[in-house]
């Protein structure tokens, strides 16, 4: 365990992110979400990622109130990314160790988090299960 200790998150995360852009619709989106297996994309706009939408995000448009009239599926899922994304969001670099990206994640209660360089550009997302299998790989030796 002492290992993971000095561990960071440029040893675990994934590099090759897939991304989305704000103007893709959320029917479009929950496909990705489908075919990919994945729990959030990072929005990105002329190179900068500019916010993350997640699977939750497409579960807060049918989240209505007793005086909300509801509106039908599709027109839900006609709405663009950039109108459900989350522009403010919880990013590490490569450098940060996992302990503290295991804080983040068990205080915020999100899945994965986005890493970018000192230049603010995506380099890769580490998600739990990266974080669990660092553990893991640790408590082996």
């Amino acid at each position: 365990m002492y290992r993971f200790l000095e561990q960071t998150t440029d040893g675990h995360m994934t590099r090759n992110v897939k991304t989305v852009v704000r103007d893709l619709n959320m029917l479009e989106l929950s496909e990705m979400f489908e075919r990919d297996d994945f729990n959030g994309y990072p929005v990105e706009e002329d190179g900068q990622v500019v916010g993350i939408v997640t699977k939750f995000d497409i579960l807060k448009c049918f989240a209505f109130t007793p005086s909300q009239m509801v509106p039908r599926y599709l027109d839900l899922m006609n709405r663009k990314v950039g109108d459900v994304m989350t522009p403010e969001f919880i990013y590490v670099h490569p450098d940060t160790r996992l302990t503290r990206v295991l804080q983040l994640m068990v205080e915020h209660r999100i899945r994965s988090i986005i890493v970018l360089d000192g230049a603010q550009k995506l380099v890769g997302i580490i998600a739990r299960e990266d974080v669990i299998n660092a553990l893991k790989a640790t408590a082996r030796d």
